[in-house]
């Protein structure tokens, strides 16, 4: 598909030739308002140069990390705007090939500590419940499932928030889980030991769940040599 630019020029051409130019344009099958047209100035120009100098200068740097750099910078800049102008420079982060693991080795089992008044009342559970050690601790009343779906924990969550009459929007299944997380990373800033108690494989899964802050970020993709 020949774009309006080389339509223009071939258009010049033949009126150089001395056709005129309704009849260049016929020819060429251009309107004359799209042969007139002016394009407007470049805007993204000088955010352009800036994304791409911040490429070549930090290469592990992808699109993302990238947006953050600007906006520590104090820029007002648009995520979709820079992905945008990044993916249109060529950019691109070198990927690395992974790993091929099997799928019985990517079940790994998560340590969490549970406190003595969590212990007891799993304790009583299992009593009531009759539960044998084979068995789900949550076992499902339907048939063709062996425990509850995380969409039936949701609605027990919201039933919970509910009850206590606070928002049910500001409260999810994840909602205890980060919030101990949360505070673990505030008091000790050690992100390798939350990785390792919420049983994420990659740092940046556990950067993303707890919403860490612009600086944060950037503060340990700086002292995180590759």
């Amino acid at each position: 598909m020949v774009k309006a630019p080389a339509r223009r020029e071939a258009v010049r051409a033949l009126a150089n030739r001395g056709l005129s130019e309704r009849h260049a344009l016929r020819i060429i099958g251009m309107s004359a308002s799209a042969y007139r047209y002016q394009p407007a100035p470049d805007r993204n120009h000088a955010l352009r140069e800036q994304i791409v100098a911040l490429a070549h200068r930090h290469r592990r740097y992808g699109a993302g990390m990238i947006y953050l750099k600007l906006r520590q910078a104090g820029q007002q800049v648009n995520h979709k705007r820079v992905d945008r102008l990044y993916a249109e420079a060529g950019l691109q982060v070198r990927r690395r090939k992974r790993k091929k693991v099997p799928v019985s080795d990517r079940q790994r089992p998560v340590q969490f500590e549970l406190t003595e008044q969590t212990r007891d009342a799993v304790a009583t559970w299992i009593a009531k419940a009759s539960l044998s050690a084979e068995q789900y601790l949550f076992p499902s009343r339907q048939k063709e499932s062996p425990h509850i779906t995380t969409r039936q924990y949701a609605r027990i969550v919201h039933r919970w928030v509910q009850a206590v009459g606070l928002d049910t929007s500001d409260y999810g299944t994840h909602t205890m889980r980060r919030t101990k997380a949360t505070l673990i990373y505030r008091q000790t800033k050690n992100l390798r030991a939350i990785q390792l108690l919420l049983g994420h494989s990659k740092l940046e899964s556990t950067v993303r769940y707890l919403g860490i802050e612009v600086d944060d970020a950037l503060e340990i993709a700086e002292q995180t040599e590759i």
